[in-house]
């Protein structure tokens, strides 16, 4: 059974919680320390939770030699460069991690990584990060998903170009381990991805099938797919922030400016309120409508005392002053106990 609430810093995340945004800043850091800051703190001022990064090393992620054998038609085959060199000049120096992470405490934003070998995932624990992201090109690699979990922190898997049975697989591992703090983000793996390809819906397939805290992680453009989510209980939205889209790099272009994700984040908290819970109420704004909109019994004609009532006497109006129309066949063949002018509202007490 999967904790339907995790803690991640300070913040509660899941059930009954406001949604917990991470900027990923992925390549945009263009290989600077100062830049990675600046996106550090440019998240902090645009509401985000967390900035994250991505702790590869490429000759431990890509190879050079096969994917040179390779005809690309995705974004990978638009960059004009191996891909191996691109992402080279995309690794996070593993020196920076603490600094990066130091900085980010000093601004009060949780800062955490996606790592994608052994070692980083070593790194990262002994930094003391408060949860581990799993991109979805490792959802298969089933050894470094175990290995993650059992270092018994939350974990955020991206499920991007996977199918449920994969999935499936996945998150048995991560459950065999004992380890029962479980994000499952859905997600399409391209950059950017087509919003008509979002199936947000599958969140209502994780919640049933594995009774998850869920969430996306988005890189279509705008809002659509994030809002969406949050409608559907994504309770975790990863998005990729970026001080400007014209930036060089493959992640630039496809990612959110600061005014961009403040402004996301900002709906999104409205949407909140607007979600409230599942409730059904009078709510303090209705106390009005609810009798100005309504029905009750009023006369069609004047009515004298000791009158018996037809039902072709009464009609239904609005306001709902008097009785309520359900009751129209108990007034009918009652006595009037006092005149009664035209239109003018049946009370119980103007009857025997």
């Amino acid at each position: 059974m999967f904790a339907k609430t995790i803690k991640i810093g300070a913040r509660l995340v899941g059930e009954g919680q406001p949604v917990f945004f991470i900027a990923d800043i992925g390549a945009n850091f263009d290989n600077d320390i100062n830049k990675a800051k600046e996106l550090a703190l440019a998240a902090k001022e645009a509401g985000v939770d967390c900035v994250k990064i991505q702790s590869f090393l490429s000759e431990k992620i890509v190879s050079g030699p096969s994917f040179a054998k390779m005809q690309l038609k995705g974004v990978h085959g638009t960059w004009g460069k191996p891909i191996d060199q691109v992402f080279k000049e995309a690794e996070f120096p593993r020196a920076w991690h603490k600094e990066l992470m130091e900085y980010c405490k000093s601004i009060g934003i949780i800062f955490s990584s996606a790592p994608y070998d052994f070692e980083a995932v070593d790194l990262l624990d002994s930094l003391g990060v408060d949860f581990f992201k799993i991109g979805s090109g490792d959802i298969a690699w089933l050894e470094i998903l175990e290995y993650i979990a059992k270092k018994g922190k939350p974990v955020i898997l991206a499920t991007g170009d996977s199918t449920l049975a994969e999935v499936d697989e996945a998150v048995r591992t991560i459950e065999k381990t004992g380890n029962n703090q479980l994000v499952l983000l859905q997600c399409i793996t391209n950059y950017p991805s087509k919003i008509e390809s979002a199936n947000i819906n599958v969140l209502k397939n994780y919640q049933t099938a594995f009774n998850v805290i869920t969430g996306y992680s988005d890189h279509s453009p705008g809002d659509i797919v994030v809002l969406g989510s949050v409608a559907l209980g994504g309770k975790v939205i990863e998005k990729h922030l970026t001080l400007s889209k014209q930036g060089d790099g493959p992640d630039h272009p496809h990612s959110m400016e600061p005014e961009e994700f403040k402004q996301l984040i900002q709906k999104t908290r409205l949407l909140e309120k607007a979600l409230g819970d599942t409730k059904k109420e009078v709510v303090g704004e209705e106390q009005e409508t609810v009798i100005v909109q309504r029905r009750s019994l009023h006369v069609k004609r004047d009515i004298k005392k000791g009158e018996i009532i037809s039902l072709e006497d009464i009609i239904e109006l609005r306001p709902a002053v008097g009785i309520l129309p359900k009751h129209k066949n108990i007034v009918a063949g009652r006595k009037a106990k006092s005149d009664m002018l035209k239109y003018e509202a049946i009370y119980w007490e103007n009857l025997e």
